[in-house]
């Protein structure tokens, strides 16, 4: 049985109507998540990025100029993401489009069809995990989870989706090697391209290398399997290391970023997984256990000698103002508790479901063993739970792998039904659908939290009102004025950057320590404290954004401080309100 044999059009037309219908929702509505990108920063960045490449910035220059102090700061992201966008772009350009409307074009073009795949990929693993009668249930369940994550919305530049569906593609055709050759292959260049794109996705990479192994451990048969991962998975370490790390940073280690770790790293894994399987002598199972773990103790030797400072934690090194100041209230690396305590809304809606699809995996066990097929989507899914119990915006895949055990779930109670029609198997048809949809559940948190009436617990713990300036029209008038440095919160440090032509000091992004620092002590210290900071950086003007949840704590922080006096319209002599945007989403003062 071969992947072309099984359905794979079907599926694709599947995928098409669904993104179709999500077109025709956005296109209906005006597509509310462009023309208000609200909290999307990296979105925005992402295009601004997109619109730096095209304006003649260098391939290898990944600098953010116009965020941060003088000289602005190097971002962590990859160029893979900018190319498509681009060429999207370029295209209508040469069709005759405006810059703005190819900006528009590329805004739904791209997350769109990152969508159609991913849900194309997740029908085809609901198949390979269930067979018969799982495409509906797949596809309904995959349609509405994808939709509700929001990382597909039109104006979603952001790398998120890119990995989920290399990450969901990767494990698709992992399950797949038995029956189509080529796939344990590009199953490994699914997992290096996902790496590639962002070190998020590494917990997941070293889940699909670690099942590609133990396969071959438990099965002389997989040695292809295991061979073909490992060649794809080092081969596109290459590629990527050549094509977006200029050779001059060729033996410099960035943890946060593909770089020479990462690069080492990959090469010595992939390599050696190929290697072993490749080898004679690898006929039982013991043999090949000892020779993974050789090559297991091999890699973790080569990273503590060599790149120790990157088997720390993330953020171990990170200034510890900053840490209190944003990252303790960036929504997306919030752990469970947190959520659990200040969202109930977001954790019913992000860990319910794939709960659930681990509990069924597990009452499976209880009758038989898994097939390989439903072992390899049980190890991800778990390690993709794990990863959001850290932080969750590991829920981000495993709300999508969840939909595997579940609607395969549905699709047995279909069967039985079928077989058997009665109000009671009606009743748990009806029942399985409702609690396998996110949307369900974060229905009960909100139901449940009126009925307590509880409300956040702190300034910045709702993810729906993080910030209220996201529209082009709120930056309207600052983007009027002379392009200057513009002191304002992190949170809208992208959005200046993309609909004006200023630059800023903060943005939400780890490494623009220096920025953010000195936004902090202006807008938390005295007046004449930020004075010195606004003379010193060459401010120009002073933007608040009332409702902007960030801005908010740090007046909560430091009441005497230069943002609570703005928030409360008490400006120091040195600033000038320009009268044009009092009471105006964005209220902006001249610097005198």
């Amino acid at each position: 049985m071969t992947i072309q044999g099984t359905g794979w059009k079907h599926d694709l037309l599947l995928a098409l109507c669904a993104t179709l219908l999500v077109l025709a929702i956005n296109a209906i509505s005006g597509f509310p998540t462009i023309a208000d990108l609200g909290a999307d920063n990296d979105s925005m960045l992402r295009l601004v990025e997109v619109r730096d490449l095209l304006a003649g910035q260098g391939w290898f220059d990944l600098h953010q100029y116009r965020m941060g102090l003088t000289g602005g700061f190097v971002m962590h992201w990859s160029r893979l993401v900018d190319v498509p966008i681009a060429l999207i772009i370029l295209a209508f350009h040469a069709l005759g489009a405006s810059t703005a409307a190819a900006e528009r074009a590329a805004q739904i073009i791209w997350p769109l069809f990152l969508y159609g795949l991913t849900i194309f990929v997740i029908l085809r693993a609901s198949r390979r995990f269930a067979g018969t009668g799982v495409a509906m249930p797949s596809l309904v369940l995959a349609t509405a989870a994808l939709f509700f994550l929001g990382i597909f919305n039109p104006g979603t530049l952001d790398h998120h989706n890119v990995q989920l569906l290399l990450t969901a593609a990767s494990l698709w055709l992992l399950m797949e090697a038995p029956f189509w050759r080529p796939a344990a292959f590009l199953s490994g260049l699914c997992a290096g391209l996902t790496l590639a794109v962002g070190m998020e996705t590494a917990p997941y990479v070293a889940a699909l290398g670690a099942c590609a192994a133990v396969l071959f451990i438990l099965d002389e048969k997989e040695r292809l399997t295991a061979r073909g991962f490992g060649i794809g998975f080092a081969a596109v370490a290459i590629a990527v290391f050549v094509a977006t790390i200029r050779p001059a940073d060729w033996g410099t280690a960035q943890c946060d970023a593909f770089s020479a770790f990462q690069f080492v790293i990959a090469a010595l894994s992939g390599f050696g997984l190929a290697a072993i399987a490749g080898l004679s002598g690898q006929s039982t199972a013991r043999t090949r256990f000892v020779s993974m773990s050789v090559l297991a103790l091999a890699v973790a030797a080569v990273a503590i000698v060599f790149f120790p400072q990157c088997l720390a934690s993330p953020y171990a090194g990170m200034d510890e103002r900053v840490r209190t100041y944003w990252l303790n209230d960036v929504v997306e690396a919030q752990p469970f508790l947190s959520v659990a305590v200040n969202q109930p809304k977001l954790m019913a809606a992000r860990y319910v479901t794939p709960f659930i699809a681990i509990l069924l995996i597990g009452l499976q066990l209880r009758s038989r063993r898994l097939r390989r097929e439903e072992g390899l989507a049980a190890v991800l899914l778990i390690v993709a739970f794990v990863v959001s119990l850290w932080q969750v915006r590991g829920s981000t895949f495993s709300i999508a792998l969840a939909v595997l055990p579940l609607s395969a779930w549905i699709a047995r109670i279909r069967l039985q039904a079928s077989a058997a029609h009665s109000w009671r198997v009606s009743t748990r048809i009806a029942a399985a659908w409702l609690v396998s949809l996110n949307a369900t559940w974060a229905g009960v948190a909100v139901a449940a939290q009126s009925v307590v009436h509880k409300a956040p617990g702190q300034i910045n713990s709702d993810a729906d009102h993080a910030l209220t300036c996201g529209k082009a029209g709120d930056f309207s008038a600052l983007a009027a004025m002379p392009a200057t440095t513009v002191l304002a919160s992190s949170n809208l440090g992208s959005a200046i950057v993309m609909f004006t032509g200023h630059r800023t000091l903060a943005g939400p992004y780890h490494r623009n320590v220096g920025g953010n620092l000195a936004m902090l002590d202006a807008f938390m210290g005295t007046p004449d404290a930020a004075r010195a900071i606004v003379e010193r950086q060459h401010v120009g003007l002073v933007a608040i954004c009332r409702g902007n949840s960030e801005e908010m704590s740090l007046a909560a922080e430091a009441p005497t401080g230069l943002a609570a006096r703005l928030l409360k319209a008490d400006a120091p002599d040195w600033l000038e309100l320009d009268s044009a945007t009092a009471n105006k989403p964005v209220e902006i003062y001249r610097v005198r």
